[in-house]
């Protein structure tokens, strides 16, 4: 007897914790999962969920630079990976389903590794991360098993790797967003400094799975970010890619099939329901 009430304590807790994680947000969850993390020696300088080689890149300014995956001649741009032996079947599900999210809406095709040279590492290493863009070679995403298994980051780490960056560090930013910066973490400053993004001719977008949360790096729980001219407006609560996500996946990798205009207005779930 005494077994089984241990038992149903622990499932509900279990419960009570994925109950909690499934209404935060993707910037809460990957703060959350990223503070006070120790890097090992073998991994990369990482700037909050960002891996650094030389200097910070987005996918608009470094695309004369290689910095985007190559297009294949039938039209679709096949980004090679690998999944470390360190996840349960669980997890993989996780994984695999946030890797599978953007061939229905895209040209982006996440395929399994055979010899390519280049290709992407997902890793259960310290925190979640990825570096911005094709950097050549086996480039690391990491996906720790504590608080980096959910379909929002994935799908946010690998957009990193696709060659995108934040939403408020967009070169527009100032006029959609107000940074408070009396409220942050003064050695987390760096995470709110602008890029100059061409941004695929999309407006600033609340709802982009890139988009952090109003009190993100927040040293007295007051808020960082503040909507304008609507300070009412919600952001940063994504649980998976909006409208504009995918549409500067396709414009930016040339996806001809996924361009046309009624991209824009079609929702996300009837866009996931098409195959190829």
């Amino acid at each position: 007897m005494m077994y089984k009430a241990v038992c149903l304590v622990a499932i509900f807790l279990f419960c009570s914790v994925r109950a909690e994680e499934l209404v935060l947000s993707v910037g809460e969850l990957l703060e959350r999962a990223n503070r006070n993390v120790v890097r090992g020696p073998d991994e990369p300088n990482v700037i909050e969920d960002i891996a650094v080689v030389n200097s910070e890149r987005n996918a608009d300014p470094c695309t004369s630079q290689s910095c985007k995956w190559p297009k294949s001649s039938d039209g679709k741009v096949y980004v090679p990976y690998v999944i470390v032996n360190h996840f349960t079947s669980r997890e993989l599900q996780v994984i695999q389903r946030g890797l599978d999210s953007f061939s229905s809406v895209s040209c982006i095709r996440f395929t399994p590794r055979s010899n390519q040279r280049d290709y992407v590492s997902i890793e259960s290493r310290s925190g979640c991360y990825s570096y911005v863009g094709r950097i050549g070679n086996a480039q690391t995403v990491s996906l720790d098993r504590n608080g980096c298994i959910y379909h929002n980051t994935v799908q946010h780490e690998l957009l990193h790797a696709l060659g995108f960056n934040h939403e408020q560090t967009r070169s527009d930013r100032d006029n959609h967003i107000r940074v408070v910066w009396d409220n942050i973490i003064d050695n987390m400053k760096h995470n709110f400094n602008k890029i100059n993004t061409l941004n695929q001719g999309t407006a600033y977008d609340y709802n982009s799975v890139m988009q952090y949360h109003r009190t993100a790096f927040s040293k007295n729980g007051q808020a960082t970010m503040v909507p304008i001219p609507n300070s009412n407006v919600s952001f940063g609560q994504a649980t998976q890619m909006s409208q504009s996500d995918i549409t500067r996946i396709n414009r930016l990798y040339g996806c001809c099939k996924y361009t046309r205009n009624t991209y824009n207005t079609i929702p996300v779930a009837i866009l996931k329901s098409i195959a190829m």
